[in-house]
């Protein structure tokens, strides 16, 4: 099985949608730009958020079971996959990469 490389890309923060619908929650998101989570396959990385970890995971496990060009060729590297939070408020979007066999 194969690691894969999560990359935190983009966090986006809809405050008219909090605002508007949400309760005030105390934390939300603890993720960074630019932030690298490495999973080896099923396992989630420590620190990763765990409703991010259901909305990636069946991804994760798609290439690291070695599956590539998810969606007929939506990504232009057939061993990766831009993947977002479902948080609809403040998602998170994912760039998920298959690590090649000797790196780290």
């Amino acid at each position: 099985m194969k690691k894969i490389r999560i990359t935190v890309m983009k966090i986006a923060d809809y405050k008219d949608l909090r605002e508007k619908y949400e309760n005030p929650i105390e934390h939300a998101c603890s993720m960074s730009l630019g932030q690298i989570f490495v999973s080896n396959g099923w396992v989630k990385p420590e620190g990763f958020c765990d409703s991010a970890w259901d909305t990636v995971s069946p991804f994760v496990m798609t290439l690291a079971h070695g599956g590539e060009n998810i969606y007929d060729g939506w990504m232009k590297n057939p061993r990766s996959a831009m993947i977002s939070c479902n948080d609809g408020f403040r998602p998170v979007s994912f760039l998920l990469e298959t690590m090649e066999e000797d790196a780290e």
